[in-house]
C-alpha cells in the first residue's frame, strides 16, 4: 500500500491511500482508494479501465441510496469497461466502505459537492483531459448526477439515468402535515430510524438469487430509512420536479415498466420536460427497479447493451482530434443534423 499527498480545492490537505487489486476478468485493470472530502471524512473510491484497448470516454458512478459501488455495481462497470469506456465509483458518506454513520445523509448538497470535487480531480488528469466524460445515476444516484450537472453545466457529454429518482409520484408523497410534523422531529432525532417504507430488495430485485446476495453483504443498508435521510431525499426530489426544463446536457433514460420504487411516469415526465435537445427514453416491458444487477442475466446484458450502444454513439472518434470533450463532438452535431432533417420531413 503506498501514500501520495494532493491538495483539494478548498485548500485542505488530503491524504490519497492506494490498494491495487488484480480484476477476475484480465482484460479489467481494477483499483481501490481512500481519499479525505472538505470535510476531512474518508471516502472510498474504486476505478475499472480497459486492460487493453484504448479508452473511448470516461463514466462516473452516482450510485443509489444504501448500496455501493465495488461489489454492487461492479458488473456494470466490467461490461463497460470490456467495451472500451474508464469507469469511476465514489462511495458517498455513510454508504459502502466509505466513513460516516451507515446511511446517513445530513445534505443531500454535500453528496453532490463531495462527487463534483472526486470527479474533478479525474478529469483534470492529463491522460483524461482530452476524453469525454459522462455520468451514470441509478435511483438516488440519477437525481445526484443531475444536481452534478447543474453544477457544472457545461462540464458533461452526457448522462445515463437508470430508473432515477428524480420527482415524488402524487400516490405516495406524504400530505403536508406528515411533512410538517417530521421536519420538526428532524431537528431533534435526525438519525432516527422510523420511516416506514416497503423493503426496496424485495420490491426492486426480480431475481432471488440477487436479493440472497444483497442481504448478505455487510455493505448494503436493509434498515429503514434515518429521518434526516428520508427528508432529505425527498426535498432533493422536489427541487428536481420543479427544475427538470434546466436540464440541458445529452441523456438516456432507462425504466424497468415493472418498477414500483421509482415511478415510470416521472422518467416519461423527466423526457418531455428537460430542454435538451439529444434526449432517449428506454423502457423494459416487465423488468423492476434494479436494471442493473437484480435482473436476471440477460435482461442486465440486454440493458448494458443499449447503454454501451447510446455511449458508443455520442463519444468523440478517438482517432480524431476533437479540440476539448466539453464541446458538442462530432456525435452531437450530427445527432442534431439528423433529427433536423427528420422534423423537416416531417413539416
Amino acid at each position: 500500500m503506498k501514500s501520495t499527498r494532493n491538495f483539494s480545492q478548498a485548500g485542505k490537505e488530503s491524504v490519497q491511500l492506494e490498494s491495487r487489486k488484480m480484476s477476475r476478468d484480465s482484460s479489467v485493470r481494477y483499483s481501490e482508494n481512500f481519499i479525505y472530502n472538505s470535510r476531512g471524512v474518508k471516502l472510498f473510491t474504486c476505478t475499472w479501465l480497459p486492460d487493453s484497448t484504448k479508452i473511448k470516454a470516461l463514466v462516473f458512478f452516482c450510485h443509489g441510496y444504501g448500496v455501493e459501488c465495488s461489489e454492487y455495481m461492479k458488473g456494470t462497470a466490467i461490461r463497460l469497461a470490456r467495451a472500451g469506456f474508464a469507469v469511476f465509483g465514489l462511495d458517498y458518506e455513510g454508504h459502502g466502505k466509505s466513513d460516516g454513520l451507515q446511511c446517513y445523509i445530513k445534505s443531500f448538497s454535500n453528496v453532490v459537492d463531495d462527487c463534483v470535487d472526486y470527479f474533478k480531480t479525474i478529469r483534470e488528469r492529463e491522460e483524461y483531459r482530452e476524453k469525454a466524460r459522462f455520468l451514470l445515476g441509478e435511483s438516488m444516484g440519477g437525481a445526484v448526477a443531475l444536481r452534478v450537472h447543474r453544477k457544472e453545466p457545461n462540464d458533461w457529454n452526457g448522462a445515463v439515468l437508470v430508473a432515477p429518482m428524480v420527482k415524488i409520484a402524487e400516490e405516495v408523497k406524504p400530505p403536508a402535515i406528515v411533512i410538517s410534523i417530521l421536519t420538526k422531529l428532524c431537528t431533534v432525532f435526525p438519525t432516527w430510524k422510523i420511516v416506514p417504507i416497503r423493503d426496496i430488495i424485495d420490491t426492486g430485485f426480480k431475481d432471488p438469487l440477487k436479493r440472497e446476495e444483497m442481504r448478505s453483504s455487510p455493505y448494503i443498508y436493509q434498515d429503514k430509512p434515518r429521518l434526516r435521510s428520508a427528508l432529505e431525499l425527498m426535498n432533493a426530489s422536489l427541487d428536481l420536479e420543479q427544475r427538470l426544463n434546466e436540464v440541458t446536457l445529452p441523456f438516456i433514460v432507462l425504466h424497468g415498466e415493472a418498477d414500483v420504487v421509482t415511478d415510470i411516469e416521472v422518467s416519461k415526465t423527466l423526457y418531455r420536460t428537460a430542454s435538451s435537445f439529444d434526449k432517449t427514453l428506454k423502457t423494459y416491458p416487465s423488468m423492476w427497479h434494479a436494471l442493473l444487477f437484480g435482473e436476471p442475466e440477460n435482461n442486465i446484458d440486454l440493458v448494458i447493451s443499449d447503454i454501451v450502444a447510446w455511449l458508443n454513439e455520442r463519444s468523440p472518434d478517438t482517432e480524431s482530434n476533437a479540440s476539448s470533450p466539453t464541446l458538442l463532438t462530432h456525435s452531437h452535431l450530427s445527432l442534431i443534423d439528423h433529427n433536423t432533417k427528420k422534423e423537416d420531413l416531417q413539416i
